[in-house]
């Protein structure tokens, strides 16, 4: 677990840098002070102490369960439903889950062989958010975590050339993309990463200037926007990488002119990994990642991937084209039919998004009122703006029949960590 020489520097954190060696010290007296169990629930906040604890986790025999969220209660119930399993983590939480166990303050180190696991070893499962049904579960092994690292490196290796890349991310390690691109990725290959998570674009430019060029940041449209709004400066970037919600092709020709770099756009999911990636400044077309390729289905699509065991179903209408690229059209239930007319949520607020002077905002479709119609709403950030301004510009970019009958001018959106809109906290906000 942790590739190349021992000397390699595979994190930086708390200002030093950590090499192989030092790594694997800490991953064997780790695992040695575990307690007993099946599953264990990583809550680590600092991205070095969360890789340490992820693969002391497996050296110990156990998995690690990702849920779709640290919120309590889905934590909990993640945690209900697995047999004999923990949460471990490095900072005080308050009430702590049930059978909390806290890494220590200072991380011993034991000398041994190099820790390993079996290929075929579950080291990880994943879960869906759970929007359409109870969360499901999704296993990870070493073997497919190592397969879908090496197409992940060809969609991006060619941004820093035969250097080692220093990896800052702003999303968490816990998210499936941010345990592919600052978890797997210096695990499984040769990158450093910076051992925090910030947050502002101050943070964001501090983490970077304390790393080695060439630099990728691991981020998400909402960071993105945020960073090209501010008046931050950031030290030279090889690229970035942004996942998680989709990235308007504006913001990414806007943070390319202000950074410089290259901006590619990866998609994938909780249940498939990374699978696909575009420079959006330039193209709207994905391209299959090596080894993918994709077959329409009537209410969505099937994934081949060398890294999945079998065919993976998604929910996601594509558009296929002869060499295999694919355009993205939205979900099923997504896709909205009224007076003949059909129209996408992803497609209206993508219009919404473009409006000058919209700096965030969704469409969503309210649940049936008394008549059973399901109207459709936005929330939108607009500072400056008026509900009938946003309206008035609105009416030049959609059909009328899919304008929304109440728009909300609110000063933040619900989001996550990692920039998704909940659908619940949206709705509760719309009735407000």
């Amino acid at each position: 677990m942790g590739v190349g020489p021992l000397e390699r520097v595979i994190a930086r954190s708390g200002g030093q840098a950590i090499d192989l060696a030092t790594f694997h010290g800490h991953v064997r007296a780790l695992a040695a002070q575990l307690p007993a169990a099946r599953h264990a629930v990583n809550l680590c906040q600092d991205r070095y102490r969360f890789l340490v604890a992820f693969c002391a986790v497996a050296l110990r025999g156990q998995v690690t369960l990702l849920p779709s969220s640290r919120a309590p209660t889905v934590v909990a119930e993640v945690m209900e439903r697995h047999a004999e399993t923990y949460a471990l983590g490095d900072a005080a939480i308050d009430p702590p889950p049930a059978a909390y166990w806290r890494l220590p303050a200072a991380l011993a180190s034991v000398q041994g062989p190099v820790p390993q696991v079996s290929e075929d070893a579950v080291v990880c499962i994943g879960f869906t958010s759970g929007s359409t049904g109870a969360p499901k579960p999704f296993p990870k092994t070493l073997a497919a975590f190592r397969t879908s690292n090496a197409q992940n490196l060809s969609a991006v290796a060619d941004l820093w050339g035969d250097a080692t890349p220093s990896i800052v991310a702003t999303v968490p390690p816990q998210h499936m993309y941010g345990m592919e691109m600052s978890v797997v990725m210096p695990l499984l290959g040769d990158a450093c990463v910076h051992g925090g998570k910030p947050f502002f674009p101050q943070d964001v430019a501090a983490a970077l200037a304390q790393m080695p060029a060439p630099r990728l940041l691991v981020t998400t449209p909402v960071h993105l926007r945020a960073l090209v709004e501010s008046d931050v400066t950031l030290p030279p970037l090889a690229g970035y990488v942004s996942a998680t919600a989709p990235l308007e092709q504006t913001l990414a020709q806007a943070a390319e002119a202000r950074f410089g770099g290259q901006l590619r756009e990866t998609f994938g999911s909780t249940e498939t990994c990374i699978f696909a990636r575009r420079r959006t400044a330039l193209e709207t077309a994905w391209t299959p990642l090596p080894g993918v390729w994709l077959q329409p289905q009537p209410d969505g699509t099937l994934v081949h991937a060398p890294h999945l065991p079998q065919p993976v179903a998604l929910a996601d209408l594509m558009e296929v084209q002869a060499d295999g690229r694919f355009h993205l059209r939205g979900r099923q239930a997504d896709l909205l039919e009224i007076a003949g007319k059909r129209a996408s949520l992803a497609d209206l607020t993508r219009r919404l998004l473009a409006v000058p002077g919209v700096r965030d905002g969704a469409v969503l479709q309210l649940e049936p009122d008394q008549m059973g119609v399901r109207r459709i709403a936005a929330l939108v950030v607009a500072p400056g703006m008026s509900e009938q301004q946003v309206l008035a510009q609105l009416r030049e970019a959609m059909d009328p029949v899919f304008l929304p009958r109440r728009i909300r001018l609110v000063a933040a959106l619900p989001r996550g960590e990692t920039g998704k809109l909940p659908r619940d906290a949206a709705l509760r906000l719309l009735e407000c």
